[in-house]
């Protein structure tokens, strides 16, 4: 069976780490992979986000399994590029990954089915983005909509720290367009804990 992971980081390199002690005979490559997968595996040099070249790569090596790893090119709409080619492939489909891609969306998601999340408010304006915190409870936490590769969340315990937080991503965007609007969230203090699970056909297996 041969496998496609497209990714460079240590989660494709543990996903290929044990795929590897499948008992089935395997092939691995990755896309563009590291140092660390040369090893044991195939690199191969092609972008994540190239996706013309990943599909004519998975076309001409008959991949049978294509698995992503990175929140760009998921959000990006890959696994719908190899859905549409016929081709396996392990991933939330473009729509599914707008979860990832948008704080805001993904707020709206829980509100409209009503899963528990913090009091939260979005907007792409500074001044009313600098009203609502001038009445919020402090700390509060500003983050940038979009993706910001595990960076864009601040929590402030000042309005000085808040104000700034704003210009930085608002005015001087230092986020891109990933903060060209902000969630302003309500702080909540305890645990946090992160659920992973498998999902196939709308089950968790």
């Amino acid at each position: 069976m041969k496998i496609l992971i497209i990714g460079a980081g240590g989660r494709e390199h543990a996903i290929a780490w044990k795929l590897a002690q499948s008992n089935r005979p395997v092939d691995i490559f990755l896309a563009p992979g590291n140092a660390g997968t040369a090893s044991d595996y195939t690199n191969v040099p092609i972008d994540v986000m190239d996706f013309d070249r990943l599909l004519d790569f998975a076309l001409t090596e008959a991949i049978d399994l294509v698995i992503v790893g990175p929140e760009d090119p998921l959000c990006a709409g890959i696994v719908d590029v190899f859905k549409d080619a016929g081709i396996a492939v392990f991933g939330p489909d473009k729509i599914s990954a707008q979860l990832e891609a948008s704080k805001d969306l993904t707020k709206q998601f829980l509100n409209k089915y009503q899963i528990p999340t913090a009091n939260s408010f979005t907007t792409a304006d500074f001044d009313q983005a600098k009203d609502y915190i001038n009445q919020a409870d402090l700390p509060i936490v500003i983050k940038a909509d979009g993706l910001c590769k595990g960076k864009g969340v601040v929590i402030c315990h000042s309005l000085e720290e808040a104000e700034a937080t704003l210009k930085d991503m608002l005015l001087d965007q230092s986020f891109g367009d990933s903060a060209s609007q902000v969630v302003i969230e309500d702080y909540l203090d305890g645990y946090e804990q992160s659920l992973l699970c498998f999902v196939s056909n709308n089950q968790l297996v």
